[in-house]
């Protein structure tokens, strides 16, 4: 899976600059384009400097920092369920595909992971970026077409390790870097990192903040 013949839209992986962010922040350039995915108040300010738009997987501060996004002037784009007061934002769903910031971006899934009782229940989209690399939001959600790159969550109060490990497997990217990872001290990232390493063979490796592939 995740061959350039398999995925529609595809982009040369190595066109394309991935820089993690501090937890699920992630900035994409290609061909002068920047797109910027769940920009938190975690995240640092650079992620955004010359950002051409914002997709948004839903509605949490911790993927959303809604004062720097209301002052940033660029296009943003998330779940039109998703409530987020304050802020001006193009509402997107699952049934279509669009183009932001000179990107393809085909949203799937629909709703966040459960913690506990059936919440929190709110709107979340992931994010296929040029057929490539997929961003998946507080979900795990396994789209019906492959990927290249896979931006898994590490941890998360919704998740466990071995629910991590699954989902790659299930994917089965050619590279896999973790997000969602702000939550844990280092001992347990290392300890997620032993896990996801040794357990799936998908090019898996841990991105620092602000380091770029």
């Amino acid at each position: 899976m995740g061959t350039p013949g398999s995925v529609p839209h595809a982009v040369r992986w190595d066109a394309m600059r991935i820089t993690k962010y501090t937890h699920a922040c992630v900035r994409l350039e290609h061909e002068g384009r920047v797109l910027v995915i769940d920009p938190g108040v975690w995240s640092e300010p650079a992620a955004l400097t010359g950002a051409d738009a914002v997709l948004v997987t839903h509605e949490h501060a911790d993927h959303i920092d809604v004062l720097r996004l209301a002052g940033l002037g660029v296009p943003v784009h998330a779940p039109a369920d998703a409530r987020i007061p304050r802020l001006e934002f193009n509402g997107v769903t699952a049934e279509g595909e669009l183009t932001v910031a000179g990107f393809h971006v085909r949203p799937v899934g629909g709703r966040h992971a459960v913690v506990h009782g059936g919440l929190p229940d709110c709107a979340n989209l992931g994010y296929i970026i040029d057929g490539a690399v997929y961003h998946p939001g507080d979900s795990l959600h396994v789209p019906d077409q492959p990927v290249d790159t896979l931006l898994v969550p590490a941890q998360g109060s919704w998740m466990r390790t071995s629910e991590a490990i699954d989902f790659v497997k299930a994917i089965g990217p050619r590279r896999t870097f973790p997000i969602h990872d702000a939550q844990i001290n280092s001992r347990g990232l290392d300890s997620v990192n032993g896990w996801l390493t040794e357990t799936t063979d998908h090019g898996y490796r841990c991105l620092s903040p602000g380091e770029s592939v």
